[in-house]
């Protein structure tokens, strides 16, 4: 009989107007290893196209949505219909639902095949995300360095690595009040695989 997964947060994270919560060794490294090596073989990684100061582009990481049917969600004026939940991601699905206390309905699973990919600054203020949307961040591989700033500044806020087996919760309003990237490392040669479940509480049109 396994014991009940600890529930969040372990570590409340200082930030002003922000709800972060962060437990680094939210999964031991060997189930971290099995997981990544699980969703890596999984989910049907695609390379997405994005409208950026009105052309297309490549995103600088593959990527996947995944979620239940009607789980459609809008980036970057592109819509993204959600493939069905593999076993490994409804799995974490579950048991996040155990540990947070919400029933997630969509995830966005990002894999950077080494430091020359990234994501720039934005924030996951979509509509369909509702006002305050909660967000859990869960990495697997190499560890990446998260930053945070103020959206009405753009003064850096908080810088935070994300290892193996970590979860990182945000939540209330740090969507509103600030941004985040994670942005290249040449020094960093290893994949990484990152989930960020979401709960989309009104179908994208």
């Amino acid at each position: 009989m396994t014991s009940a997964p600890t529930p969040y947060p372990r570590q409340p994270l200082e930030l002003a107007g922000a709800d972060l919560r962060h437990d680094a060794h939210a999964y031991p490294r060997a189930q971290a290893d099995a997981l990544f090596a699980a969703l890596h073989d999984e989910i049907p990684w695609q390379r997405h196209r994005l409208k950026l100061f009105g052309r297309e582009v490549d995103a600088p990481r593959l990527s996947c949505w995944i979620g239940d049917t009607d789980a459609s969600y809008v980036y970057s004026r592109v819509r993204f219909d959600p493939v069905p939940w593999t076993p490994t991601v409804a799995q974490l699905r579950d048991d996040l639902a155990a540990r947070v206390g919400v029933r997630f309905n969509s995830v966005l699973a990002n894999l950077y095949r080494d430091g020359r990919d990234s994501v720039g600054w934005h924030s996951d203020d979509e509509p369909e995300l509702g006002a305050t949307p909660l967000i859990a961040s869960l990495s697997f591989g190499a560890t990446r360095t998260f930053r945070l700033r103020s959206r009405a500044t753009r003064e850096a806020a908080m810088s935070l690595d994300l290892t193996h087996g970590s979860v990182l919760v945000m939540a209330g309003d740090t969507q509103r009040l600030y941004q985040h990237a994670l942005p290249k490392r040449a020094s960093v040669t290893a994949p990484r695989i990152n989930l960020t479940f979401r709960r989309i509480q009104a179908p994208a049109r």
